[in-house]
C-alpha cells in the first residue's frame, strides 16, 4: 500500500481522534509540512503541545488534542491563489467570517490566510481547519 498524502492522512487522524473524544493522537509518517502544519494550529490553540519522535526511520508526532477542531482537511492539488483570489476559498472552505483558518505555503514559509493578508503575499493552499 502506498500513501499518497502524508498530511491529508495526518488531518483525517486529527479529527477522528477529535470526533472520539480522545486526549491525544500518534501520527506518523512525520515530515516538514506536517511539522509547520501543525505549528500554525498550536499557534491559534486549536491543539496543545505535539512531541516529534525519532524512530530512525519516517518519525511519529504525538499530538496533545484539546477539543477545539471541529474539522481540517487538505486542499488537493496544491492550488496557486493571489491575494484577490484568498477571499473566495475563504468563503468556500470556512463555515463563518471570523472562524478558522485556511493554510497556505508562501515563499515566506507557511503560514495562516490572516498571515499571508498581512504580509501582503499569495502561495499555493495547503488545507484549513476550524
Amino acid at each position: 500500500m502506498v500513501l499518497i498524502s502524508v498530511l491529508n492522512n495526518c488531518l483525517k487522524n486529527i479529527t477522528h481522534a477529535e470526533k472520539s473524544g480522545k486526549r491525544q493522537v500518534m501520527i506518523r509518517p512525520s515530515s516538514k509540512v506536517i511539522v509547520k502544519f501543525l505549528q500554525v494550529m498550536q499557534k491559534h490553540k486549536y491543539i496543545g503541545e505535539f512531541e516529534i519522535v525519532d524512530d530512525r526511520r519516517n518519525g511519529k508526532i504525538i499530538i496533545q488534542l484539546i477539543g477545539r477542531v471541529n474539522k481540517c482537511g487538505v486542499i488537493s492539488p496544491r492550488f496557486d491563489v493571489t491575494l484577490p483570489e484568498l477571499e473566495k476559498w475563504i468563503v468556500n472552505l470556512l463555515p463563518s467570517r471570523n472562524f478558522g483558518y485556511v493554510v497556505l505555503t508562501t515563499s515566506l514559509g507557511i503560514m495562516d490566510h490572516e498571515e499571508a493578508r498581512r504580509k501582503h503575499t499569495g502561495g499555493k493552499i495547503l488545507g484549513f481547519f476550524y
